[in-house]
């Protein structure tokens, strides 16, 4: 299916660009008219995955953080968080609640809490080379619409 609108936008994967990217991404979706719950679940799914970005795949480096949003006529809003970091060896592992490389201060929920808010998250990971993160949800008001 073709979006109806796309944007893109990269950043520096600094800590304080982490609102940026949640700010940005839901003014995108906004035009879709979602609920405030639906703001409010993809601001914080692109936050877990936009933190996961900054302290695990540049580590204590700076790189880029590339975001591309789509929305779909039928209420569909895709969003795709990649960076060209460290990669993750073990997606599967990784996506196991608890499970951090982050030390103790890290609790290991960034990927469940990405799960419970959106409908479905893709992880596609290379060492060395990145990692992309794609959420998705459907809009309530869209779906009600077209059934």
């Amino acid at each position: 299916m073709k979006p109806m609108n796309e944007m893109n936008v990269s950043f520096l994967s600094c800590s304080a660009n982490e609102s940026f990217a949640r700010a940005v991404v839901s003014a995108f979706v906004a035009q879709m008219d979602p609920t405030i719950d639906e703001i409010s679940d993809i601001k914080t799914a692109v936050s877990e995955a936009v933190t996961n970005c900054i302290v695990h795949a540049y580590r204590d480096t700076l790189g880029m953080i590339y975001i591309t949003a789509r929305l779909y006529e039928d209420g569909g809003v895709q969003i795709r968080i990649r960076d060209k970091g460290c990669g993750i060896e073990d997606v599967q592992k990784a996506r196991e609640p608890l499970f951090t490389t982050g030390g103790e201060e890290r609790a290991g929920l960034g990927f469940a809490v990405m799960e419970s808010f959106m409908d479905d998250v893709l992880v596609t990971s290379r060492v060395q080379k990145g990692t992309t993160v794609t959420l998705k949800k459907k809009l309530a008001r869209r779906r009600a619409s077209n059934d």
